[in-house]
């Protein structure tokens, strides 16, 4: 009986061991959205975007043309919602916008116009435009943005909408369809990562 009784005390101890872990992890996830929230607030970042959930497929169509939406891979109803959320979220927030820029590409344009268009003028900027397949301009483009980022005002953010593998080629991190790494520009001429955010 004893033995019995002390295995179920074990299991209610690992359940809520298990339970408080999850519990733990929601706070730390929103502290962490807390955190860089009040840091975006304050201004100095760059606020990398990849741009919204897109209809499905990788890369574009063989026909691409920068200028042809219609040629393109382009945003899903839900992501076109997502960019809204995005905009609205940061705008609630109190996030100082000082400039959006984006990719020529129309699912970056199109999410940088559906969250910040309607208080916000979007610069589209070639530097931003899709690295995927074109790795022998990964190191050229990477020394402009971050030459560019070294401008960043303390007093307001910069917003790039972008791709998955420009924002890999800055920080050597991946980020989801719709999600934003807040960066901030150190001492060395580097990047250092804040964190990531996406609208909940």
């Amino acid at each position: 009986m004893r033995t019995w009784l002390r295995t179920i005390a074990t299991a209610l101890a690992w359940m809520a061991g298990i339970m408080f872990g999850l519990w733990a992890g929601v706070g730390i996830v929103r502290a962490d959205d807390a955190r860089l929230l009040a840091s975006m607030r304050s201004g100095g970042n760059i606020v990398l975007i990849r741009h919204a959930a897109t209809e499905p497929g990788i890369g574009d169509p063989a026909d691409f043309r920068v200028d042809d939406c219609s040629t393109q891979r382009n945003l899903s109803e839900a992501g076109r919602e997502d960019a809204r959320r995005m905009g609205e979220a940061l705008r609630a927030a109190g996030v100082p916008i000082a400039a959006v820029r984006s990719s020529r590409w129309c699912r970056c344009l199109e999410t940088a116009a559906l969250a910040f268009g309607a208080w916000h003028e979007v610069e589209a900027w070639p530097v931003l435009d899709s690295l995927f397949g074109r790795a022998g301009e990964r190191e050229a483009r990477r020394t402009r943005m971050l030459d560019a980022a070294a401008g960043v005002p303390a007093d307001g953010n910069w917003v790039w909408v972008t791709h998955q593998a420009n924002i890999t080629a800055l920080t050597g991190e991946f980020t989801a369809m719709g999600e934003a790494l807040v960066v901030r520009p150190d001492a060395g001429g580097g990047l250092h990562v804040q964190g990531r955010w996406r609208a909940r």
